[in-house]
């Protein structure tokens, strides 16, 4: 029954009992008795009290879409009010379910699309750096061993100094692109990218373990991508801002699932909001279907987990010969 109805009825319930009163032998003395008033204020107090009764059940479903409303994140989707209470809200909060359904659903069409660019974006600047500056850089550091075998005594050391920082820059170069275009997951596979990933942050003040189980199940290339994605940017995070000295990276199958842990032994997450760099993170987790959870790592730190479903594969039987 709606709304309307609800309290239609029960205003009109009370005013067909008061009617029928009025028409039956109960009579009002003027003045009032105190037994009438009694009589009176007693039922005034059951129609307020059905009232109120009727519009608090009433709205309470209005009250968890209000909750839901507030808390809706299109990062974490899944969450749903329950559909109930009269028509009109139980229609409301279909609505609005559809709605987020909707949202949720073009958000990921968009971000799919914004990190498809931006892979894109990433190989063809990694391909620049690699082709153009690299090169470049290489030709000036053959121009300069030539001038150094050239160039007198008391030059050769400035020279020299110039061999190394353009060797260095080049280097760096090569890291950058590297980082833009993983190579070695395309080569070598997830498990190899990921080792390799490791060593590059393994520098003076941050020693970072790996530890990557050989039985892991296929993953599609996409989901491959995002796994790295995932992994670079929590040790990066780690890096730059969790002022750590250890730092650990699992891959490992769970039931159902394949799941990468990025752990640390930093200062934690705090009361910081979320940055760029984490949106990011739950926007690719999202366009495979995974799961991306932060939490406190046992004695301090940052546990970033990354859980990716798998399809589980039914075992063959074969028929009678």
């Amino acid at each position: 029954m709606s709304l309307f109805w609800r309290i239609f009825s029960l205003n009109a319930a009370g005013l067909v009992v008061a009617t029928a009163l009025l028409l039956g032998p109960v009579t009002v003395s003027t003045p009032v008795l105190a037994g009438e008033a009694l009589v009176l204020l007693a039922g005034l107090v059951l129609l307020l009290a059905g009232n109120a009764l009727v519009l608090r059940f009433g709205l309470v479903p209005l009250q968890r879409l209000d909750r839901a409303m507030a808390t809706a994140d299109l990062l974490r989707p899944g969450s749903r009010p329950v559909v109930a209470g009269p028509a009109e809200t139980a229609g409301l909060i279909t609505t609005y379910n559809t709605m987020l359904d909707r949202l949720e659903a073009e958000r990921a069409a968009g971000a799919a699309r914004a990190l498809s660019a931006q892979e894109s974006e990433r190989h063809r600047i990694a391909r620049e750096l690699h082709d153009e500056v690299g090169q470049t850089l290489t030709a000036v550091l053959l121009q300069l061993k030539r001038v150094a075998d050239l160039a007198p005594e008391d030059l050769r050391e400035e020279v020299g100094q110039a061999q190394e920082a353009t060797r260095a820059g080049l280097d760096e170069i090569r890291r950058i692109a590297r980082r833009l275009r993983p190579g070695v997951l395309e080569e070598l596979g997830l498990a190899s990218a990921l080792r390799s990933l490791t060593g590059e942050f393994t520098t003076h003040g941050l020693t970072v373990r790996h530890h990557v189980t050989g039985e892991l199940a296929a993953l599609t290339p996409e989901a491959e991508l995002v796994v790295y994605r995932v992994a670079q940017e929590g040790l990066t995070n780690t890096a730059r801002h969790a002022a750590a000295d250890r730092a650990e990276l699992r891959l490992q199958p769970v039931p159902g699932a394949v799941e990468l842990l990025v752990r640390d032994n930093g200062t934690g997450l705090g009361d910081a909001a979320e940055g760029a760099g984490l949106t990011g993170m739950r926007e690719r987790a999202l366009l495979i279907g995974a799961t991306l959870t932060l939490g406190t790592a046992p004695g301090g730190g940052t546990d970033v987990r990354l859980r990716v479903p798998v399809a589980v594969r039914e075992p063959v039987t074969e028929g009678p010969r």
